[in-house]
């Protein structure tokens, strides 16, 4: 800030007002914290086009309290939009405690449960995200799923009955019990939800 108010002499709330309007632009790059956190920003003279729809870790973060920082860095879709259902069974897929519990809030932004069955069945994950949606009704809002969708979810293959390897729930076993699988979490790592 001292330097973009030294350079166009003007005051440093004015300065911070460019900032704001470079960063809405997208002229501004990235903000990098140096020595006694101060604030560095990478101004470009042109300004970068967005290619391609948010990903799987773009999507999560969008819709979920429990945010997740991208282990790499280009998280894009080329081509066709990521869906809420199809990234459930993604997150499913990678298996991460942390990106689960992330997932937990996606239920409430289903629209479409045959869609969600289809993709499940398809990765021999019906009962993993059956029971995960169970998990997620006791602390959150979610829409209702309709019956055909969870019959299906029930009568589902599942390769492996941990959601997480060798992680087995205390306060769950009910939704344990309906679905046939272990659930990862116990009530107090669901507390962020809660807050």
């Amino acid at each position: 800030m001292s330097t973009i108010s030294k350079t166009l002499n003007v005051s440093r709330r004015t300065a911070i007002n460019y900032v704001v309007l470079l960063r809405k632009n997208g002229y501004l790059k990235e903000t990098t914290y140096g020595f006694r956190k101060i604030r560095m920003y990478k101004i470009s003279t042109s300004k970068e086009k967005e290619v391609g729809n948010p990903g799987f870790y773009e999507i999560l973060n969008k819709n979920s309290k429990v945010k997740i920082y991208p282990p790499y860095e280009s998280d894009k879709i080329y081509g066709r939009e990521l869906s809420i259902e199809e990234a459930i069974v993604i997150a499913v897929k990678i298996s991460r405690f942390r990106v689960i519990l992330a997932c937990l809030g996606l239920f409430n932004k289903v629209r479409d449960w045959t869609k969600l069955s289809y993709y499940a069945n398809k990765n021999n994950l019906g009962r993993k995200i059956g029971a995960l949606y169970d998990v997620a009704r006791t602390v959150i809002r979610t829409r209702r799923m309709d019956n055909r969708a969870r019959n299906s979810l029930l009568k589902s293959r599942v390769d492996n009955k941990y959601i997480i390897k060798n992680i087995k729930s205390k306060d769950l076993t009910n939704i344990e019990k309906i679905w046939k699988v272990y659930v990862p979490f116990n009530k107090a790592d669901l507390e962020v939800y809660k807050e």
